[in-house]
């Protein structure tokens, strides 16, 4: 290292919801510090977990914030965002990474257009799906983009040559503004040095998006959960889990009419599920149905660093998501010699097909089906200690150490290149309080 780097991690995901975005920009923040780098994060204001917030090495710059229903994160509100990221301008950082489409990925963007900086962009989540289930956020995104599409001097976007290129990337029926993010996600990917994204998936879509990119697929490092924290029992039968974030998107809905065919045909299976049910009003009622039944187990809410004796007590995960770009709770499962039942054909990189698990159509016929295979797989110790060799060694291809570095790696590339040429002015005061006062209005 020839110099320490000062790196500013703009991201719209930092709590109070824990999400695979935050861990994964807080496993870049240590990595960072622990090799002598200095960190500038800027974030939503939110007292979801800050594991390094005292570290002499890290400067935080929090915007204000509020909640929005149904999204796990707090969401920026624009207020002093123009003097906060001109702030973090000052500071003069060597390479500017953002993680995702968002307010303050915006922000971030924008700073680098008007400074020169060197851009790291990289693509968490497929924002065409999740534009559906967060419906609240897109004529935000909306609002901030045409803004500063026009105080860029770019013009404003030409609606229906956008709706004609989104079509390519939306199925019929959703909302008319996809085709605003469509807009705004490319304006975003186009203006980085490099876009990383963490799965072939995210970035054949990026590459769809803007084929001349520089995208570098470099997945989130995950390593094996530590066994703290009670044990828990095994099942007497065949017990099938799914463990994460519980939200509409995540197919829960899917997962739960599989497993009631399951369950007629094997009636000695259970279910166990766990994440925070309670605080999804659209699912809390089916689950609380659910719950009735004594081979279901609705666990709640635990501590990342505790789920160790969770998948130690699984014999197959099942993960209904559509959604995911890499899915870091597969790797976890994987970690732990689990057998795999993946709907997303897409998220291969810790499964093999018919080897470690099975893909399947999300239907409930394809899923119980696959659940019902692998119940009769798991009860054979040879095919369960194969599928158990086979999970562990490609979960191993991806430890955090070996991810992080690869991250450290690309930001000594791009800082070596130097400052780009300014292609644009930062927006000026008031974008972002105008576009949330359109997303406010609306919600109201």
């Amino acid at each position: 290292m020839a110099h320490p780097l000062r790196i500013a991690e703009f991201t719209d995901n930092y709590g109070p919801g824990r999400s695979g975005i935050l861990y994964a920009v807080q496993q870049i923040e240590g990595a960072l510090l622990d090799a002598g780098h200095e960190v500038i994060v800027v974030a939503p204001r939110s007292k979801g977990p800050n594991p390094y917030a005292h570290h002499p090495g890290r400067i935080e710059v929090r915007l204000p914030s509020v909640r929005v229903p149904s999204v796990p994160a707090r969401v920026a509100s624009g207020a002093y965002a123009e003097q906060l990221v001109t702030e973090v301008g000052d500071l003069k950082p060597d390479v500017i990474h953002v993680h995702g489409l968002g307010l303050v990925g915006l922000m971030g963007v924008a700073l680098a257009r008007r400074t020169g900086i060197p851009l790291v962009v990289t693509w968490h989540t497929d924002w065409d799906a999740y534009a559906e289930h967060y419906a609240l956020l897109t004529p935000v995104l909306s609002a901030a983009y045409h803004v500063w599409r026009v105080r860029a001097g770019t013009g404003a976007l030409d609606t229906g040559e956008a709706r004609q290129s989104a079509k390519a990337f939306r199925h019929a029926g959703r909302q008319w503004m996809a085709a605003d993010l469509l807009g705004a996600c490319t304006a975003m990917l186009t203006a980085a040095t490099v876009v990383t994204t963490p799965s072939p998936k995210t970035a054949k879509r990026v590459l769809a998006w803007a084929p001349e990119l520089d995208v570098r697929t470099i997945p989130n490092g995950v390593d094996a959960l530590p066994m703290n924290g009670p044990e828990i029992p095994r099942a007497e039968g065949v017990r099938f889990s799914y463990i994460g974030r519980i939200a509409p998107e995540k197919g829960i809905g899917l997962l739960l009419d599989a497993y009631k065919i399951v369950r007629k045909a094997a009636p000695e299976t259970e279910l166990m599920i766990v994440g925070d049910w309670k605080k999804v009003p659209t699912l809390r009622a089916r689950l609380l149905r659910a719950k009735r039944h004594p081979e279901i187990t609705l666990v709640g809410e635990v501590d990342r660093s505790q789920l160790g004796p969770y998948y130690a007590a699984t014999d197959v995960f099942v993960f209904p998501s559509l959604t995911d770009t890499q899915a870091l709770v597969l790797h976890e499962a994987a970690h732990a010699g689990l057998p795999l039942i993946v709907c997303d054909r897409e998220l291969g990189l810790v499964l093999h097909d018919k080897v470690n698990g099975e893909f399947c159509d999300p239907t409930p016929d394809a899923m119980a089906g696959a659940m019902l295979r692998l119940m009769d797989r798991v009860r054979d110790p040879v095919a369960r200690e194969k599928a158990a060799e086979v999970s562990r060694e490609l979960a191993g291809r991806y430890t955090v150490a070996g991810q992080n570095q690869k991250i450290l790696d690309l930001y000594e590339e791009v800082a070596g290149r130097g400052l780009c040429a300014p292609t644009a002015i930062v927006p000026g005061p008031g974008l972002f309080s105008r576009a949330w006062s359109r997303v406010s209005a609306m919600a109201r």
